[in-house]
């Protein structure tokens, strides 16, 4: 099935990256082409199996690249396999992504990113998207549990009373009370 991945069907190349791996016959190179695809759906499979990966010798600067992709289920996919993989230098990034994109998923992968780094840098990014659509702010409230200092408890502190319910019971579930409803 390796030969699918350079197939002229996008659709038979993912399936080539999904039996290539699952077969343990996927290499840092097969992944670095495939992130470099120009079909999105093969590009946004390599990144979901990168983000299951541990291999050293994988491109996570290329993927770092593509949160910057002109698909957002691309740049939302690169933000979850950075933060699955702990890429450390991928902070700087990830905080552009979480406050300069205009699709909130990809916003709010980029806060789950953070949270799982848990590099300071990322902090403020964190607290600043509890102002963003309430998906995002249940994620940050989520990705706050990374941080600490009197700036996250202030934060935590409003977030018990933000307007979404669900934003609540998450600040309440870190704090183990139960949420105001």
């Amino acid at each position: 099935m390796r030969t699918a991945l350079g197939d002229p069907a996008p659709r038979r190349r993912v399936l080539g990256l999904r039996v290539s791996s699952a077969r343990a016959q996927l290499t840092g190179a097969d992944l670095a082409a495939a992130l470099g695809d120009p079909d999105a759906d093969v590009r946004r499979e390599a990144l979901v199996l990168l983000a299951r990966r541990d291999d050293a010798g994988d491109p996570l600067d290329a993927v770092v690249a593509l949160l910057a992709d002109g698909d957002p289920l691309v740049a939302e996919a690169a933000a979850f396999a950075l933060g699955e993989r702990r890429a450390p230098g991928a902070v700087g990034a990830l905080a552009t992504l979480a406050r300069d994109h205009g699709d909130a998923r990809c916003r709010e992968a980029a806060v789950a990113a953070l949270g799982s780094l848990g590099d300071p840098a990322g902090r403020d990014v964190v607290i600043a998207a509890l102002q963003d659509r309430p998906s995002v702010r249940r994620r940050a409230v989520i990705a706050l549990a990374a941080f600490e200092g009197p700036e996250v408890e202030a934060a935590l502190a409003r977030a018990h009373q933000d307007r979404d319910w669900q934003v609540r019971a998450a600040a309440a579930e870190l704090d183990d009370e139960p949420p105001a409803r």
